[in-house]
């Protein structure tokens, strides 16, 4: 494959299974004279996968103001650069912001090798609406900073996609559950693409729970997406209580619960006690 010089080549790398990557990327890595990685141990893994003995460099947020300037000087003079992530796309929740900018304001070409991305993938298979996204990255590490940031998003009617941590996960659940409400619809993908790919979908109250049973799904790395908020429709709120009523004439009581809370907001138990107090009390 002839490479351009004088180019910055940004390269997507696979999030978890090697075979994930494309055709071009192999290309393009093999052919550079400079990969800039952030996490060298595993982009080595990938290059000696694929037979590929390229120059490799590490490149990450502790480094990259030091290295920028002989990096950009490299380009100017011919050399062609590949940057590369731990996994996925570049610059998504990942260093190399500073290097790209740099390299368009002195009009270095910037060449996106397309490929895997954990926020698309985990998007593609959740089920959750896709028309209308929220791309948020990962969120504050504590509960008082992540509680604000949550509460802040609470109006917010795209689906939203977060990257999350094994060891916030939980602590994540916990705050969405109290800021956003149990009855949200929402979906954990973990481990995308690994040996121990996981989807788990419900409401984040089904989620919390499900995660606080068992420590098993509290492992790896995790991309959660919470369906945003669902307004009334156009012409008048939705009145609940004859949406309640309606759905337990065809449903058992806590699935007639469960939808309301998806339709109207609030908890589906809350929900259910209502449905116990419209059932006990007169008819309208």
């Amino acid at each position: 494959m002839a490479i351009e010089r004088s180019v910055l080549y940004v390269v997507a790398t696979p999030i978890g299974n090697l075979a994930d990557i494309t055709y071009r990327a192999v290309q393009v890595l093999g052919a550079v004279d400079w990969i800039l990685a952030e996490d060298t141990r595993r982009t080595r893994i990938l290059l000696q996968h694929y037979g590929i003995s390229g120059q490799l460099h590490a490149f990450h947020e502790h480094n990259e103001a030091e290295l920028m300037p002989g990096v950009l000087e490299r380009l100017r003079a011919g050399a062609s650069v590949a940057l590369v992530s731990d996994a996925g796309t570049p610059l998504v929740s990942d260093p190399g912001f500073t290097l790209v900018r740099a390299a368009r304001e002195q009009d270095l070409p910037v060449i996106p090798i397309p490929g895997p991305s954990a926020a698309v993938c985990a998007l593609s298979a959740a089920g959750l609406p896709s028309d209308r996204v929220l791309y948020l990255g990962f969120g504050p590490r504590t509960r008082a900073p992540r509680r604000t940031w949550l509460a802040g998003l609470a109006e917010e009617s795209a689906t939203l996609v977060v990257y999350e941590s094994s060891h916030r996960i939980l602590g994540m659940l916990e705050d969405a559950v109290e800021v956003l409400g149990a009855g949200r619809d929402a979906v954990i993908a973990r481990e995308l693409t690994k040996l121990h790919e996981t989807f788990l979908c419900g409401t984040l109250g089904e989620l919390r729970a499900r995660l606080q049973a068992d420590a098993n799904q509290r492992k790896g790395e995790f991309v959660l997406l919470v369906r945003g908020k669902v307004s009334a429709p156009a012409g008048g709120a939705v009145d609940a209580d004859q949406t309640l009523r309606a759905l337990a004439s065809e449903l058992p009581p806590k699935q007639a619960a469960r939808l309301t809370a998806r339709i109207a907001g609030g908890s589906p138990k809350n929900w259910y006690r209502r449905l116990l107090e419209l059932s006990s009390g007169p008819a309208d």
